[in-house]
């Protein structure tokens, strides 16, 4: 399945799974960025992206990492 900026769910579980470790709070929208931009399944335009959508990616990342402490 090919992500876009608008699968913030998806994009967030896939955040998990390759940065477990990372506290996504911790990480800055630009870094954010790259990040998703990088993920294998990526397949938007990297010039799609807007502050809205990071947040939503990073608050559904944030979900995922709050219930792998569980």
């Amino acid at each position: 399945m090919k992500l876009t900026w608008d699968e913030a769910e998806d994009i967030g579980i896939a955040l998990q799974e390759k940065y477990p470790e990372v506290d996504p709070l911790s990480v800055r929208f630009t870094d954010l960025h790259r990040w998703v931009s990088e993920l294998d399944d990526f397949a938007d335009d990297p010039k799609a992206s807007n502050e809205g959508k990071l947040e939503a990616i990073q608050m559904a990342w944030l979900e995922e990492y709050r219930d792998a402490r569980k």
